[in-house]
């Protein structure tokens, strides 16, 4: 279960400002249910939860197998929503040392000539028994165009053609069902597909292939993951009122003049969900000169560093902080006999219960200096407690987003900056 406590946020507001919130938020949460709201086109996400099917599951677990068994590397090929919910996925349930299973690495997301070669270079090390790497190779994009995964696949692609004479099986396209560059090259080359349906936006996409087949890859069970966002789905259409509470309280914050919202863990297999969290939400609700611009901190390293002006500096933020109940592999301190750095007073502590007190600290310091703070809790960090996260947020990013009254699922400052570097690149 995840609980979202607003409490520290709501007491900076008053009754009237929350009261006045919540009301566009049950607006808003109608817009989505009766899909007249702007961009309602792109609503996918939550019909395929409505009438959930087991078809793509499958289809991703049965090659997810293959590659599994096959592969010493998978590279998942992608930029923004086409790799970034699978990444926050995979890297809060994997190892941080090694996995069983090949090693998944990331291409696409930026242009870095020198990136490419030492991927290059790396790929063409032996193997642990001295053997070529076998690799395969996940390119996903709508349109097959965007420059920087792109450029990747076209260079990784020409690689793999040099070596492998199974290409077909290595080399997998998620892509739209019809048109656009990859459809081409799937005709031409047989290459193996999945489709990404055409009502679900790339941030919104990560319970899609685009997520599921590389989150399977990694030896996660997608469908605990996908099951529970249904259930959660199911729950919420009968009371949205947490969500409702906490995009109300985000809206009267944001009416109140708060420019920022710093998302945070102590958890560092939660980092890279910072990052998806930061592309949802500043994707989605920063138009129109409008929108609070999402922040994030891994805690408590950057306590040592940005910790100063969160708790002091100017009083325009909101922290939302991510957290983790219990934890399944423990560490406990051991007293030592001569105690020269002074931490026998912690001795027989674990480590997750002396990270709760930081946690706890932490939000108790930022609230007293005027942080406004929202606190969301996993029972446990597992495929379903993921899986009933990324609904949640989806949902709560919707409903906020029409409260501020921008479309929730468009991205036109990012067509200006394509548009801007296509001129110069001559294009």
């Amino acid at each position: 279960m995840i609980e979202v406590d607003i409490s520290r946020a709501q007491s900076f507001l008053s009754a009237p400002e929350f009261a006045k919130s919540h009301k566009k938020a049950e607006q808003a949460f109608k817009q989505v249910q009766q899909k007249n709201g702007k961009g309602s086109e792109w609503l996918g996400w939550r019909s395929m939860l409505a009438d959930p099917g087991d078809t793509v599951l499958e289809q991703c677990e049965r090659l997810s197998t293959t590659i599994r068994e096959e592969a010493d590397i998978f590279i998942m090929c992608g930029i923004g929503g086409s790799y970034m919910g699978a990444r926050a996925v995979i890297e809060a349930l994997s190892s941080f040392f090694g996995n069983g299973g090949p090693e998944i690495l990331y291409a696409g997301h930026h242009m870095s000539g020198k990136y490419l070669t030492e991927l290059i270079r790396y790929l063409e090390t032996p193997n642990s028994e001295g053997e070529p790497r076998s690799v395969y190779l996940n390119v996903i994009s709508k349109s097959g165009t965007t420059l920087e995964t792109a450029l990747s696949f076209r260079i990784l692609r020409n690689w793999m053609q040099e070596r492998f004479e199974d290409i077909t099986d290595r080399i997998i396209c998620t892509t739209s069902a019809e048109g656009g560059a990859l459809n081409q090259l799937i005709d031409e080359h047989h290459y193996r597909k999945f489709v990404i349906p055409d009502d679900v936006g790339g941030r919104f996409s990560v319970l899609t292939p685009v997520g599921l087949l590389p989150i399977a890859v990694a030896g996660i069970d997608i469908h605990s993951l996908f099951y529970e966002a249904v259930a959660k789905y199911a729950a919420l259409e009968e009371d949205p009122e947490p969500v409702l509470k906490y995009a109300a309280a985000r809206h009267a914050l944001y009416k109140q003049g708060k420019a920022i919202d710093i998302f945070t863990t102590f958890e560092p297999q939660l980092n890279a969900f910072c990052g998806w969290l930061q592309q949802l939400l500043g994707e989605s609700e920063g138009k129109e000169k409008k929108g609070i611009y999402p922040a994030k901190a891994a805690y408590s390293t950057d306590l040592h560093s940005v910790g100063q002006f969160i708790q002091q500096g100017s009083r325009n933020m909101i922290e939302t902080f991510l957290c983790v109940q219990s934890e399944n592999k423990n560490l406990d301190v051991a007293a030592q006999e001569q105690n020269h750095d002074g931490l026998n007073y912690l001795a027989g502590r674990s480590f997750h219960d002396i990270n709760s007190r930081a946690l706890e600290g932490t939000i108790a310091a930022h609230h007293k200096g005027g942080v406004p703070c929202i606190i969301t809790t996993l029972e446990q960090l597992d495929a379903p407690h993921l899986g009933e996260f990324i609904y949640i947020y989806e949902l709560m990013t919707a409903i906020y987003c029409y409260c501020l009254e921008v479309n929730p699922f468009n991205q036109p400052g990012v067509e200006l900056y394509k548009k801007e570097m296509y001129k110069l690149l001559g294009k």
